[in-house]
C-alpha cells in the first residue's frame, strides 16, 4: 500500500555534479580499458546506453578529487540556497546510497559531520536506486506527522572508485562480461529534496508541487540477486570470508556486477506493480502529464512503453523526460537529479493540476519504487487562484452582494473522490453528515445575523465567551482519550498528543480577541458554555474516558472542519461588518488558516485507525461520534445569540 501525504510539499531540489561532463571520447581516462575486449565492449554498450556524457569525482590518475560524502553536501547547499535556508532550518536528514565512503558509521551521519550541521534526526538508507525513495518517503512522513517543520533528504553515488583500471591489477586485468557491464553505465553525482508542509517555495509562475503519495516494493523474494558489490560472480561467497581483502578482490568477489539476463524480468515486474497501483485507485484516471523514468539505458525505453501500453496505461513519449543522456546514470541520486533539472528547465510549462510520476525501477534484487506529484497553485503567496477570489473583501468597506458566501460553496473537511480507495466509503459518509450539519449550521441565529450584516459587537463578544471555555477544554478531552488508548491503538497516542499540544494555548488567543473586542472578563475561569457548549464538553470527555475512544476522530472532523472550512468563510463579513480592531479577529484568522494541516495530520489517524482495527468497529465509531458532535456543535451555534 503507497503511503499517502496531506501536507508534504516540495520546498527545493538540488544538485552536485563533480567537476566537467566527461564524453565517451574522454571516459577512457578515467575508465580505461582492461584488455583487448573492453574497447569492443565499451562500443557496444555505450551504443546502447544513449549516454553522450557523464561526471566522475576521481582525475585520470584514479585519485579522489571529490569524496561521496562531499558530493551529498554540495547537493545539500545547492538545495538549501534554492529555497533560502540554512542548515540550522533543519531536523532532519535521511540518506539514500549504495555505500558512502565509509563502512561505517552511516552515511548520513558521515554527511552531517562533514557539514558540521547541528544536532538532528538522521537516517541512512542502504541500498541501490530505489535507496532515494526510501530516504525521500521517511523524509516525508517525518514531515507529515509533524514532528519535523522541514526534512532534507539526498542520494549520492561515487561508482568511479570501482572502475579505474588498478581495481582489477588483482584479477589480472581479465574480468566477465557481468562486471565489464556497469563500468561503461554508472557514474558519480549528488541530488537532494527539501521538503516541508503548505508554505513551500512557489515556482516563479505562482505555483507548487506537493507530495501525493510514494511506494516501494520489493520482489526480493522472487527473484536472484541482479546487481551486486561483495560477492564472489556465483554469488556463493562473500568478500568477508576470504583471509584478506587482497584475496577478496583477486576473486572479484570487490567487482561491481550486474546479471543483465535477469534485467527483461525487472520492467515487468515494476510495471505490473504500477497496474496494480492504477486498479486500486492510486493514478489519476486521466493519465499522467509528466514522466520521469529513471531507466538505465535507451534500450529499456520502448520495453517500458510496450508494457505501459500493454496495461492499457500507455504515457504518450513526448511526456517522458530524461535527463540520462547528459547527466549518465548516477544510481540512487538519479531520481533526486532529475527532478532538479526538471524543475530549472522545464518549471515554467507546468500548470495547476499537472501530474509528475517518478519511477525508480532498482535491480540490485528488484525492488519498484514510485513518487506521484501534483501542482497546484500556491495560496500563500497573495495570488490565490480565480475559485478562492469570492473570499477575498473587495477593496471598498462594503461586500458586493455576490461575495456572500454560499452554504454550497463549503466544501466537507475531505474530497471523498480524491481519497485513496481505502478510506473513501468513510469519508463518503462523513461528508454526507457534515452537509447536514454546515446547512443547519448556516440557518441558526448567529449566522443569520451575520450573513445579513446585522451582527453587533456585543454579539461577537458574547460568541467569544460562549466559545472560549469550550476551546479551553479541546486539550484536556484530547489528552485523556490518548492516554485511553491501548493495545494496537496506543500507537495512535503520540499524533493525538501532539495535536493536542498544538491547541492547548488556543484558549488564549480566543480571549485576547474577546478583549479586545469589549469583553471586560480578565477571569477565563468565570466565562461559562452555553447549553450547547456544555453537553458537547461532557460527551466528549465522558467518551474519552472509556476504552479506546477512536470514535473522538469524528469529533475532530467536525470540530476542526468548522474552523477550516466554515470560519474562513465568515471572517472577511465580520471584518467588514464589525468595528474592531484587526487583532480582534486573530483566532479566526489562524483556525482558518491553521485548522487544514490539522485535518491533514487527521486523516493520517484515521487511516492509522482503519489499518489496526482487528474488529471492525473503528469506521463506524468514527461515524457514530461525528454525527453526535454536529449535533451538539449545532445546539452550541444556536445558543450563541439570546433568546427573543
Amino acid at each position: 500500500m503507497p503511503v499517502a501525504y496531506s501536507n508534504v510539499y516540495l520546498q527545493s531540489a538540488g544538485m552536485f555534479l563533480p567537476g566537467a561532463p566527461v564524453d565517451n571520447v574522454g571516459m577512457d581516462a578515467f575508465v580505461a580499458p582492461l584488455n583487448r575486449i573492453s574497447e569492443r565492449i565499451k562500443r557496444r554498450i555505450l551504443a546502447e546506453n544513449g549516454i553522450q556524457s557523464r561526471y566522475y569525482a576521481i582525475d585520470g590518475e584514479g585519485h579522489t578529487v571529490v569524496s561521496n560524502t562531499q558530493m551529498a553536501a554540495g547537493a545539500i547547499d545547492d538545495t538549501l540556497k534554492l529555497a533560502g535556508k540554512s542548515l540550522a532550518d533543519i531536523s532532519y536528514l535521511s540518506s539514500g546510497s549504495s555505500g558512502g565512503d565509509a563502512l561505517m558509521p552511516g552515511f548520513a551521519s558521515m554527511i552531517q559531520g562533514e557539514m558540521a550541521a547541528p544536532p538532528m534526526e538522521t537516517l541512512s538508507v542502504h541500498g541501490v536506486c530505489a535507496a532515494s525513495v526510501g530516504a525521500m518517503q521517511a523524509a516525508a512522513m517525518a514531515v507529515e506527522s509533524g514532528a519535523h517543520r522541514l526534512a532534507l533528504s539526498v542520494a549520492s553515488e561515487m561508482p568511479s572508485r570501482l572502475f579505474k583500471r588498478s581495481r582489477f591489477a588483482a584479477q589480472g586485468y581479465d574480468t566477465d562480461f557481468d562486471a565489464h557491464f556497469l563500468r561503461w553505465m554508472l557514474s558519480d553525482g549528488a541530488g537532494a529534496v527539501l521538503l516541508g508542509g503548505p508554505k513551500a517555495l512557489p515556482q516563479a509562475n505562482g505555483l507548487r508541487l506537493k507530495l501525493k503519495w510514494t511506494h516501494q516494493r520489493s520482489f526480493a523474494g522472487d527473484y536472484p540477486v541482479c546487481m551486486q558489490l561483495g560477492m564472489t560472480a556465483d554469488r556463493s561467497k562473500s568478500h568477508l570470508d576470504f583471509p584478506a581483502w587482497s584475496d577478496a578482490e583477486a576473486a572479484g568477489a570487490l567487482s561491481l556486477r550486474q546479471d543483465i539476463r535477469l534485467l527483461p524480468h525487472l520492467f515487468d515486474v515494476c510495471i505490473h506493480e504500477y497496474a496494480d497501483l492504477a486498479y486500486k485507485g492510486w493514478v489519476p484516471e486521466r493519465g499522467i502529464d509528466h514522466f520521469l523514468c529513471h531507466y538505465s539505458s535507451d534500450r529499456f525505453i520502448p520495453i517500458v512503453d510496450d508494457l505501459l501500453n500493454k496495461a492499457q496505461l500507455a504515457i504518450p513519449r513526448e511526456r517522458w523526460w530524461s535527463n540520462l543522456a547528459w547527466r549518465g546514470n548516477t544510481g540512487a541520486a538519479s531520481i533526486f537529479i532529475m527532478l532538479s533539472e526538471f524543475l530549472q528547465k522545464e518549471g515554467s510549462r507546468l500548470k495547476a493540476g499537472d501530474t509528475v510520476l517518478c519511477f525508480i525501477p532498482e535491480s540490485g534484487r528488484f525492488t519498484a519504487g514510485y513518487m506521484l506529484w501534483e501542482v497546484e497553485h500556491d495560496t500563500h503567496i497573495g495570488k490565490a487562484p480565480q475559485a478562492f477570489s469570492a473570499q477575498k473583501p473587495p477593496p471598498s468597506n462594503e461586500l458586493a452582494d455576490d461575495a456572500l458566501p454560499d452554504v454550497s460553496s463549503i466544501a466537507p473537511p475531505h474530497d471523498p473522490d480524491t481519497a485513496p480507495s481505502a478510506l473513501a466509503p468513510l469519508l463518503t459518509e462523513l461528508a454526507s453528515i457534515w452537509q447536514d450539519y454546515r446547512s443547519r449550521v448556516w440557518r441558526t441565529p448567529l449566522l443569520h445575523r451575520i450573513r445579513t450584516r446585522q451582527l453587533q459587537s456585543a454579539d461577537y463578544v458574547r460568541w467569544m465567551s460562549h466559545w472560549i471555555p469550550q476551546v479551553r477544554e479541546g486539550s484536556l478531552w484530547m489528552r485523556e482519550g490518548a492516554a485511553s488508548l491501548t493495545g494496537d491503538y496506543a500507537a495512535l497516542a503520540s499524533l493525538i498528543d501532539l495535536h493536542a499540544g498544538e491547541e492547548q494555548n488556543d484558549f488564549k488567543i480566543l480571549h485576547s480577541d474577546y478583549l479586545k473586542a469589549g469583553g471586560t472578563e480578565t477571569d477565563i475561569t468565570r466565562l461559562r458554555r452555553n447549553p450547547g457548549g456544555e453537553a458537547l464538553n461532557a460527551y466528549l470527555h465522558g467518551l474519552a474516558a472509556t476504552p479506546n475512544p477512536i470514535g473522538l476522530l469524528g469529533a475532530i472532523y467536525i470540530i476542526e472542519g468548522t474552523g477550516q472550512r466554515i470560519v474562513p468563510s465568515l471572517l472577511p463579513l465580520l471584518r467588514t461588518a464589525l468595528p474592531l480592531p484587526p487583532d480582534a479577529f486573530r483566532f479566526l484568522e489562524y483556525h482558518g488558516a491553521n485548522d487544514e494541516h490539522h485535518l491533514d495530520r487527521w486523516l493520517m489517524a484515521v487511516q492509522m485507525a482503519l489499518e489496526l482495527d482487528s474488529t471492525a468497529t473503528a469506521q463506524q465509531a468514527i461515524l457514530q461520534t461525528a454525527r453526535n458532535t454536529a449535533a451538539m456543535y449545532l445546539m452550541q451555534f444556536q445558543h450563541v445569540m439570546p433568546e427573543q
